[in-house]
Protein backbone atom coordinates (compact mmCIF):
# COMPACT_ATOMS: atom_id res chain seq x y z
CA UNK A 1 0.00 0.00 0.00
CA UNK A 2 1.45 3.66 -1.08
CA UNK A 3 2.03 5.92 0.75
CA UNK A 4 1.53 8.87 -1.05
CA UNK A 5 -1.75 10.99 -1.53
CA UNK A 6 -1.59 11.70 -4.88
CA UNK A 7 -0.11 10.56 -7.93
CA UNK A 8 1.01 11.91 -10.95
CA UNK A 9 -0.40 10.84 -14.29
CA UNK A 10 -0.12 11.68 -17.94
CA UNK A 11 -3.10 13.30 -18.49
CA UNK A 12 -5.00 16.84 -17.48
CA UNK A 13 -6.00 15.55 -13.53
CA UNK A 14 -3.24 13.75 -11.31
CA UNK A 15 -4.40 10.91 -9.65
CA UNK A 16 -5.39 9.95 -6.23
CA UNK A 17 -3.36 7.11 -5.15
CA UNK A 18 -5.05 4.23 -5.83
CA UNK A 19 -5.29 2.42 -1.85
CA UNK A 20 -5.10 6.23 -0.14
CA UNK A 21 -7.35 7.79 2.03
CA UNK A 22 -8.17 10.52 -1.00
CA UNK A 23 -9.40 7.50 -3.04
CA UNK A 24 -11.17 6.13 -0.58
CA UNK A 25 -13.00 9.10 0.02
CA UNK A 26 -14.07 9.63 -3.73
CA UNK A 27 -14.78 5.93 -4.24
CA UNK A 28 -17.01 6.63 -1.08
CA UNK A 29 -19.11 9.43 -2.93
CA UNK A 30 -18.91 7.59 -6.18
CA UNK A 31 -21.43 4.44 -4.36
CA UNK A 32 -23.75 6.31 -2.41
CA UNK A 33 -24.77 8.79 -5.69
CA UNK A 34 -26.95 6.59 -6.64
CA UNK A 35 -28.74 5.23 -3.22
CA UNK A 36 -28.33 9.02 -1.49
CA UNK A 37 -31.85 9.24 -1.49
CA UNK A 38 -32.21 6.61 1.18
CA UNK A 39 -30.40 8.77 3.65
CA UNK A 40 -32.95 11.38 3.19
CA UNK A 41 -36.01 8.71 3.04
CA UNK A 42 -37.93 10.86 5.46
CA UNK A 43 -37.69 13.93 4.12
CA UNK A 44 -38.04 12.86 0.49
CA UNK A 45 -41.65 11.21 1.73
CA UNK A 46 -42.56 13.61 3.95
CA UNK A 47 -41.90 16.30 1.06
CA UNK A 48 -43.98 14.43 -1.00
CA UNK A 49 -46.83 14.17 1.25
CA UNK A 50 -46.52 18.55 2.24
CA UNK A 51 -45.26 19.55 -1.16
CA UNK A 52 -47.42 17.83 -3.26
CA UNK A 53 -50.12 16.73 -1.20
CA UNK A 54 -49.65 13.14 -2.06
CA UNK A 55 -50.77 10.23 0.62
CA UNK A 56 -48.71 8.07 3.19
CA UNK A 57 -49.73 5.34 0.91
CA UNK A 58 -48.52 6.89 -2.35
CA UNK A 59 -45.09 8.68 -1.16
CA UNK A 60 -44.40 5.48 0.73
CA UNK A 61 -44.28 3.57 -2.83
CA UNK A 62 -42.67 6.66 -4.38
CA UNK A 63 -39.71 6.08 -1.52
CA UNK A 64 -40.34 1.63 -2.20
CA UNK A 65 -40.27 2.00 -6.11
CA UNK A 66 -36.64 4.08 -5.71
CA UNK A 67 -35.47 0.89 -3.61
CA UNK A 68 -36.55 -1.79 -5.29
CA UNK A 69 -35.19 -0.07 -9.09
CA UNK A 70 -32.19 0.18 -7.06
CA UNK A 71 -31.95 -3.58 -5.89
CA UNK A 72 -32.84 -4.44 -10.26
CA UNK A 73 -30.01 -2.50 -11.02
CA UNK A 74 -27.26 -3.77 -8.59
CA UNK A 75 -28.31 -7.11 -9.76
CA UNK A 76 -27.56 -6.13 -13.15
CA UNK A 77 -24.25 -5.07 -12.28
CA UNK A 78 -23.26 -8.43 -11.29
CA UNK A 79 -23.08 -9.52 -15.17
CA UNK A 80 -21.37 -5.95 -16.52
CA UNK A 81 -18.73 -4.96 -13.87
CA UNK A 82 -16.01 -7.31 -15.52
CA UNK A 83 -16.83 -6.20 -19.27
CA UNK A 84 -17.07 -2.87 -18.92
CA UNK A 85 -15.19 0.70 -19.22
CA UNK A 86 -16.31 1.06 -14.85
CA UNK A 87 -15.21 5.56 -15.45
CA UNK A 88 -16.85 5.71 -19.04
CA UNK A 89 -20.46 3.79 -17.44
CA UNK A 90 -20.22 6.23 -14.27
CA UNK A 91 -20.45 9.42 -16.15
CA UNK A 92 -23.75 7.92 -18.19
CA UNK A 93 -25.29 7.17 -15.20
CA UNK A 94 -24.50 9.87 -13.46
CA UNK A 95 -25.61 12.26 -16.22
CA UNK A 96 -28.91 9.83 -16.08
CA UNK A 97 -29.48 10.61 -12.40
CA UNK A 98 -29.04 14.15 -13.19
CA UNK A 99 -31.88 14.11 -15.87
CA UNK A 100 -33.97 11.83 -13.44
CA UNK A 101 -33.56 13.89 -10.85
CA UNK A 102 -34.43 17.34 -12.77
CA UNK A 103 -37.62 15.45 -15.21
CA UNK A 104 -38.81 14.52 -11.25
CA UNK A 105 -39.00 17.92 -10.28
CA UNK A 106 -41.83 18.80 -12.62
CA UNK A 107 -44.06 15.79 -12.03
CA UNK A 108 -47.08 16.24 -9.91
CA UNK A 109 -48.98 12.41 -10.19
CA UNK A 110 -48.17 9.60 -8.17
CA UNK A 111 -48.07 7.35 -10.14
CA UNK A 112 -45.88 8.96 -12.67
CA UNK A 113 -43.22 9.79 -10.29
CA UNK A 114 -43.35 6.31 -9.06
CA UNK A 115 -42.44 5.41 -12.15
CA UNK A 116 -40.25 7.76 -13.03
CA UNK A 117 -38.42 6.76 -9.55
CA UNK A 118 -37.91 3.30 -10.27
CA UNK A 119 -36.24 4.08 -13.40
CA UNK A 120 -34.04 6.24 -11.01
CA UNK A 121 -33.31 3.38 -8.48
CA UNK A 122 -32.33 1.02 -11.59
CA UNK A 123 -29.88 3.86 -12.91
CA UNK A 124 -28.75 4.66 -9.37
CA UNK A 125 -28.50 0.72 -8.66
CA UNK A 126 -26.32 -0.33 -11.49
CA UNK A 127 -23.91 2.98 -10.49
CA UNK A 128 -23.60 1.37 -6.52
CA UNK A 129 -23.11 -1.83 -8.08
CA UNK A 130 -20.32 -0.45 -10.59
CA UNK A 131 -19.08 1.99 -7.06
CA UNK A 132 -19.36 -1.47 -5.16
CA UNK A 133 -17.04 -3.32 -7.55
CA UNK A 134 -14.44 -0.89 -8.08
CA UNK A 135 -14.16 -0.52 -4.04
CA UNK A 136 -13.72 -4.31 -4.45
CA UNK A 137 -10.27 -3.78 -5.93
CA UNK A 138 -8.89 -1.88 -3.33
CA UNK A 139 -6.94 -3.31 -0.06
CA UNK A 140 -8.57 -3.01 2.86
CA UNK A 141 -12.18 -2.92 0.99
CA UNK A 142 -13.68 -2.56 4.46
CA UNK A 143 -12.24 0.55 5.30
CA UNK A 144 -13.36 2.30 2.28
CA UNK A 145 -17.08 1.12 3.16
CA UNK A 146 -16.29 2.37 6.64
CA UNK A 147 -15.78 5.96 4.77
CA UNK A 148 -18.88 5.52 2.53
CA UNK A 149 -21.15 4.52 5.44
CA UNK A 150 -19.72 8.17 7.01
CA UNK A 151 -20.55 9.71 4.08
CA UNK A 152 -24.10 8.95 3.73
CA UNK A 153 -24.63 9.18 7.50
CA UNK A 154 -22.89 12.39 7.97
CA UNK A 155 -24.14 13.99 4.92
CA UNK A 156 -28.10 12.18 5.67
CA UNK A 157 -27.94 13.89 8.62
CA UNK A 158 -27.44 17.22 7.48
CA UNK A 159 -30.45 16.57 4.77
CA UNK A 160 -32.67 15.48 6.98
CA UNK A 161 -31.80 18.73 9.28
CA UNK A 162 -32.49 21.50 6.77
CA UNK A 163 -34.21 19.76 3.76
CA UNK A 164 -37.91 19.64 4.87
CA UNK A 165 -37.67 23.11 5.97
CA UNK A 166 -37.33 24.22 2.19
CA UNK A 167 -40.05 22.07 1.16
CA UNK A 168 -42.83 24.39 2.32
CA UNK A 169 -41.01 27.11 0.06
CA UNK A 170 -39.45 25.95 -2.68
CA UNK A 171 -41.70 22.24 -2.94
CA UNK A 172 -40.23 19.09 -3.65
CA UNK A 173 -37.86 20.99 -5.83
CA UNK A 174 -35.38 21.43 -2.89
CA UNK A 175 -35.25 17.45 -2.30
CA UNK A 176 -34.39 16.24 -5.99
CA UNK A 177 -32.24 19.51 -6.42
CA UNK A 178 -29.83 18.02 -3.27
CA UNK A 179 -29.49 14.99 -5.30
CA UNK A 180 -28.98 16.65 -8.40
CA UNK A 181 -25.71 18.84 -6.54
CA UNK A 182 -24.58 15.37 -4.93
CA UNK A 183 -24.42 13.40 -8.52
CA UNK A 184 -22.94 16.55 -10.17
CA UNK A 185 -19.99 16.83 -7.41
CA UNK A 186 -19.53 13.26 -8.02
CA UNK A 187 -19.11 13.43 -11.81
CA UNK A 188 -16.62 16.06 -10.77
CA UNK A 189 -14.41 13.46 -8.65
CA UNK A 190 -14.18 10.83 -11.70
CA UNK A 191 -11.16 12.09 -13.11
CA UNK A 192 -9.36 12.05 -10.06
CA UNK A 193 -9.29 8.37 -9.00
CA UNK A 194 -7.35 5.83 -10.97
CA UNK A 195 -8.32 2.75 -12.96
CA UNK A 196 -8.83 -0.07 -11.03
CA UNK A 197 -8.85 -2.82 -13.99
CA UNK A 198 -10.19 -6.24 -12.39
CA UNK A 199 -7.60 -8.56 -11.15
CA UNK A 200 -8.39 -12.07 -11.95
CA UNK A 201 -6.47 -14.52 -9.37
CA UNK A 202 -5.61 -18.33 -9.79
CA UNK A 203 -6.88 -20.09 -6.97
CA UNK A 204 -7.28 -24.10 -7.36
CA UNK A 205 -10.78 -24.95 -7.98
CA UNK A 206 -11.22 -26.31 -3.94
CA UNK A 207 -10.66 -23.14 -3.04
CA UNK A 208 -12.89 -21.64 -5.76
CA UNK A 209 -15.87 -23.69 -4.84
CA UNK A 210 -15.36 -23.02 -0.73
CA UNK A 211 -14.99 -19.07 -1.72
CA UNK A 212 -18.76 -19.33 -3.49
CA UNK A 213 -20.38 -21.42 -0.93
CA UNK A 214 -18.83 -18.67 1.92
CA UNK A 215 -19.74 -15.53 -0.62
CA UNK A 216 -23.14 -16.81 -0.65
CA UNK A 217 -22.61 -17.04 3.27
CA UNK A 218 -21.75 -13.64 3.44
CA UNK A 219 -24.69 -12.66 1.47
CA UNK A 220 -27.36 -13.70 3.31
CA UNK A 221 -26.03 -12.33 6.43
CA UNK A 222 -26.13 -9.22 4.51
CA UNK A 223 -29.43 -9.60 3.69
CA UNK A 224 -30.52 -10.51 6.63
CA UNK A 225 -28.45 -7.82 8.57
CA UNK A 226 -29.86 -5.42 6.49
CA UNK A 227 -33.56 -6.61 7.03
CA UNK A 228 -33.89 -6.60 10.50
CA UNK A 229 -32.59 -3.55 11.19
CA UNK A 230 -34.77 -1.66 8.37
CA UNK A 231 -37.76 -3.57 9.69
CA UNK A 232 -37.42 -1.91 12.86
CA UNK A 233 -36.02 1.26 11.94
CA UNK A 234 -39.21 1.84 9.67
CA UNK A 235 -41.17 1.74 12.09
CA UNK A 236 -39.15 3.67 14.80
CA UNK A 237 -41.44 6.52 15.06
CA UNK A 238 -44.25 4.12 15.64
CA UNK A 239 -42.88 2.24 18.83
CA UNK A 240 -42.01 5.19 20.49
CA UNK A 241 -45.83 6.46 19.91
CA UNK A 242 -46.81 3.24 20.83
CA UNK A 243 -44.80 3.63 24.15
CA UNK A 244 -46.37 6.94 24.47
CA UNK A 245 -43.44 9.37 24.20
CA UNK A 246 -43.71 12.51 22.46
CA UNK A 247 -43.28 13.05 18.48
CA UNK A 248 -40.29 16.15 19.12
CA UNK A 249 -38.82 13.73 21.97
CA UNK A 250 -38.60 10.49 19.32
CA UNK A 251 -37.41 12.90 16.45
CA UNK A 252 -34.80 14.08 18.11
CA UNK A 253 -33.79 10.50 19.60
CA UNK A 254 -33.94 9.31 15.98
CA UNK A 255 -31.90 12.65 14.75
CA UNK A 256 -28.97 12.55 17.42
CA UNK A 257 -28.53 8.26 17.19
CA UNK A 258 -27.68 9.27 12.93
CA UNK A 259 -25.36 11.15 13.92
CA UNK A 260 -23.37 9.51 16.60
CA UNK A 261 -24.12 6.20 14.32
CA UNK A 262 -21.08 8.15 12.75
CA UNK A 263 -18.89 6.36 14.99
CA UNK A 264 -19.11 3.23 14.21
CA UNK A 265 -18.07 3.73 10.52
CA UNK A 266 -15.22 5.74 12.38
CA UNK A 267 -14.53 2.97 13.94
CA UNK A 268 -14.11 0.37 10.98
CA UNK A 269 -11.71 2.95 9.39
CA UNK A 270 -9.34 3.13 12.54
CA UNK A 271 -9.44 -0.61 13.09
CA UNK A 272 -9.89 -2.19 9.52
CA UNK A 273 -8.75 -5.87 9.90
CA UNK A 274 -6.22 -5.35 12.53
CA UNK A 275 -8.32 -7.65 15.28
CA UNK A 276 -10.09 -9.84 12.50
CA UNK A 277 -13.58 -9.83 11.29
CA UNK A 278 -15.13 -12.68 13.24
CA UNK A 279 -14.99 -11.77 16.88
CA UNK A 280 -15.34 -7.50 15.91
CA UNK A 281 -18.34 -8.05 14.15
CA UNK A 282 -20.09 -10.71 16.23
CA UNK A 283 -19.92 -9.01 19.48
CA UNK A 284 -21.76 -5.74 17.55
CA UNK A 285 -24.08 -8.24 15.75
CA UNK A 286 -24.68 -9.35 19.78
CA UNK A 287 -24.65 -5.90 20.25
CA UNK A 288 -27.13 -4.74 17.68
CA UNK A 289 -29.75 -7.40 18.81
CA UNK A 290 -29.46 -6.51 22.51
CA UNK A 291 -29.99 -2.56 21.62
CA UNK A 292 -33.00 -3.74 19.57
CA UNK A 293 -34.38 -5.94 22.62
CA UNK A 294 -34.19 -2.53 24.92
CA UNK A 295 -36.99 -1.31 22.59
CA UNK A 296 -39.13 -3.10 24.95
CA UNK A 297 -38.75 -0.75 27.25
CA UNK A 298 -39.13 2.41 25.17
CA UNK A 299 -41.57 3.55 27.66
CA UNK A 300 -38.85 4.20 30.40
CA UNK A 301 -37.69 7.54 30.76
CA UNK A 302 -36.56 8.27 34.28
CA UNK A 303 -35.18 11.44 33.71
CA UNK A 304 -35.57 13.24 30.46
CA UNK A 305 -34.11 12.28 26.58
CA UNK A 306 -30.43 11.26 28.41
CA UNK A 307 -31.61 8.89 30.47
CA UNK A 308 -34.17 7.07 28.17
CA UNK A 309 -34.20 3.46 27.18
CA UNK A 310 -35.16 4.76 23.91
CA UNK A 311 -32.62 7.03 23.16
CA UNK A 312 -29.97 5.07 24.19
CA UNK A 313 -31.44 2.07 22.05
CA UNK A 314 -31.34 3.97 18.59
CA UNK A 315 -28.21 5.02 19.93
CA UNK A 316 -26.26 1.59 20.48
CA UNK A 317 -28.36 0.42 17.13
CA UNK A 318 -26.97 3.26 14.74
CA UNK A 319 -23.26 2.80 16.09
CA UNK A 320 -23.38 -1.26 15.44
CA UNK A 321 -25.25 -1.00 12.35
CA UNK A 322 -22.60 1.63 10.73
CA UNK A 323 -19.97 -0.95 12.15
CA UNK A 324 -21.67 -3.87 10.92
CA UNK A 325 -22.60 -3.41 7.29
CA UNK A 326 -19.22 -2.25 6.31
CA UNK A 327 -17.54 -5.40 7.30
CA UNK A 328 -20.36 -7.48 5.99
CA UNK A 329 -19.85 -5.55 2.59
CA UNK A 330 -16.23 -6.15 2.77
CA UNK A 331 -16.54 -9.21 3.38
CA UNK A 332 -18.68 -9.97 0.46
CA UNK A 333 -15.93 -7.86 -2.01
CA UNK A 334 -13.07 -10.32 -0.93
CA UNK A 335 -14.70 -13.55 -2.13
CA UNK A 336 -13.58 -12.53 -6.10
CA UNK A 337 -11.08 -9.05 -7.10
CA UNK A 338 -13.23 -8.77 -9.98
CA UNK A 339 -15.92 -6.93 -8.14
CA UNK A 340 -19.12 -9.29 -8.68
CA UNK A 341 -19.75 -10.11 -5.61
CA UNK A 342 -19.14 -7.25 -4.29
CA UNK A 343 -22.46 -5.80 -6.84
CA UNK A 344 -24.04 -8.83 -5.21
CA UNK A 345 -23.35 -7.76 -2.16
CA UNK A 346 -24.96 -4.22 -2.89
CA UNK A 347 -27.93 -6.34 -4.45
CA UNK A 348 -28.63 -8.35 -1.04
CA UNK A 349 -27.57 -5.09 0.98
CA UNK A 350 -31.01 -3.24 -1.12
CA UNK A 351 -33.28 -6.67 -1.31
CA UNK A 352 -32.55 -6.29 2.90
CA UNK A 353 -33.81 -2.78 3.17
CA UNK A 354 -36.76 -3.39 0.62
CA UNK A 355 -37.64 -6.37 2.42
CA UNK A 356 -37.48 -5.65 5.60
CA UNK A 357 -40.06 -2.78 6.15
CA UNK A 358 -42.31 -4.97 3.71
CA UNK A 359 -41.91 -8.24 5.98
CA UNK A 360 -42.74 -5.79 8.80
CA UNK A 361 -45.48 -4.21 7.49
CA UNK A 362 -47.32 -7.47 7.45
CA UNK A 363 -46.18 -8.68 11.06
CA UNK A 364 -47.00 -5.50 12.92
CA UNK A 365 -50.80 -4.45 12.44
CA UNK A 366 -52.39 -2.15 14.58
CA UNK A 367 -49.62 -2.05 17.50
CA UNK A 368 -48.23 -5.48 17.51
CA UNK A 369 -44.52 -3.84 17.82
CA UNK A 370 -43.17 -6.64 20.27
CA UNK A 371 -43.95 -8.94 17.67
CA UNK A 372 -41.93 -6.86 15.20
CA UNK A 373 -38.84 -6.68 17.54
CA UNK A 374 -39.12 -10.47 18.50
CA UNK A 375 -38.81 -11.60 15.02
CA UNK A 376 -35.96 -9.18 14.10
CA UNK A 377 -33.96 -10.36 16.65
CA UNK A 378 -34.28 -13.67 15.59
CA UNK A 379 -33.08 -12.78 11.90
CA UNK A 380 -30.20 -11.19 13.64
CA UNK A 381 -29.17 -14.44 15.50
CA UNK A 382 -29.50 -15.62 12.04
CA UNK A 383 -27.15 -13.09 10.63
CA UNK A 384 -24.65 -14.34 13.40
CA UNK A 385 -25.03 -17.84 13.34
CA UNK A 386 -23.88 -17.36 8.96
CA UNK A 387 -22.20 -15.00 9.58
CA UNK A 388 -19.45 -17.01 11.73
CA UNK A 389 -18.36 -19.26 8.73
CA UNK A 390 -16.84 -16.45 6.19
CA UNK A 391 -15.41 -14.36 8.61
CA UNK A 392 -13.21 -17.16 10.39
CA UNK A 393 -12.19 -18.35 6.84
CA UNK A 394 -11.44 -14.37 5.67
CA UNK A 395 -9.37 -14.06 9.53
CA UNK A 396 -7.26 -18.01 8.89
CA UNK A 397 -6.44 -16.81 5.38
CA UNK A 398 -5.72 -13.23 6.81
CA UNK A 399 -3.39 -15.04 9.33
CA UNK A 400 -2.15 -18.01 6.74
Amino acid sequence: MTDQTVTAKSTLFPTAAPNGEIARVLLAFLATAGLFYVNIMPALVDGLIEGLGFSNREAGFVGSANVYGAAFGAFSAVFVVKRINWRLAAVVLLLGLIAVDFTSMFVTKANILIGTRFVHGCVGGLLVGIGFAVISRTTEADRTFGYLLTIQFGLGGLGLIYLPGLVPEYGTTALFFSLVAFSFVTLLMLPFLADYPPKETVKAAATRDNHKKLAVLALVATFLFQAANMGIYAYAIGIGKHAMLETNFISNALGIAAWVAIAGSILVILMSTKFGRLIPVGIAIILTAFGIWLLHFSDIKPGGWETSVYWWSNVLVGITWAFVISYLLGMCSEFDSTGQMAALGGFASKMGLASGPAVAAMVVGQSNYGLLINIAIVALVGCLLVMFFPARALDRESDG
